[in-house]
């Protein structure tokens, strides 16, 4: 069977007079590596594309983290400067692509900004600067220049028995890094929360009932998948639901 092909969400960045519209490296390597899928990133061109073409060619769905976020009025609250930066082009992009990937059952896996657009995109709220808030963490990345420190894994999650991810993990806890200041704040009724921190921060959710996997991880498993074995866990149950989908395709096609 030839890899599936997977849509990696995109950033737009401008830069040396050019906008760039692009996904983090570490990213498109764990996928390659670790899931044994064929990354493709998908333009933020927002109602511009067709989805529904899009999801036809592929096989998974992989929303990736950014140091934007996504923009509060689609979610209900007055925007601040504690929300920014944005990236609308994105918010336009990734909402849709998530809730089609969900009704049409393709597999997805949403990290860090992936899971907030993915409560956003399902009804939910977030929460900004939550190290602010009465008994939480400080949950952002320690200063350093070494991208090995500010990615150091350095907190357990609890995970819910007989959830996705506790099937994925085999534990019913894990340790994991943490490089965000928002977090979902109201989940959306159709999520089930998988894993919270020991501050109550709600670190992993799925989609409940979902056709297919549909995981979102408040954390960074892209960053450890060959030394930490619960991030290439994560990664490669992403890409075995992905081959089982391109399987299931294959079969279908073949019947008509």
């Amino acid at each position: 069977m030839r890899q599936p092909l997977v849509a990696i969400t995109s950033d737009v960045r401008t830069f040396e007079n050019y906008t760039w519209h692009a996904a983090p490296d570490q990213y498109l390597k764990a996928a390659y590596d670790a899931a044994g899928v064929i990354p493709m990133i998908v333009p933020s061109f927002g109602e511009g594309l067709d989805i529904d073409a899009i999801l036809d060619g592929v096989d998974g769905v992989l929303v990736t983290g950014s140091k934007s976020n996504v923009h509060p009025s689609l979610y209900g609250v007055e925007p601040t400067e504690a929300h920014e930066p944005y990236d609308p082009a994105r918010d336009a992009t990734s909402l849709p692509l998530i809730r089609r990937a969900i009704e049409r059952g393709v597999p997805l896996l949403a990290i860090c900004r992936g899971i907030q657009e993915l409560n956003v995109a399902l009804g939910g709220t977030l929460a900004t600067e939550i190290q602010e808030l009465d008994g939480r963490m400080d949950h952002r990345a320690p200063q350093s220049d070494q991208q090995a420190e500010r990615f150091a894994i350095r907190h357990p999650v609890r995970i819910k028995p007989g959830s996705c991810l506790a099937n994925v993990m085999q534990a019913d806890s894990v340790q994991v890094n943490s490089v965000h200041r928002q977090a979902i704040d109201k989940p959306a009724a159709e999520l089930d929360i998988e894993a919270v921190a020991e501050d109550g921060t709600i670190e992993a959710v799925s989609v409940k009932n979902a056709r297919g996997f549909a995981v979102g991880v408040q954390w960074h498993p892209e960053y450890w998948v060959k030394s930490d074995s619960p991030s290439h866990k994560i990664f490669a149950a992403f890409g075995d639901a992905a081959r089982a989908h391109k399987s299931s395709r294959e079969r279908l096609h073949a019947a008509e």
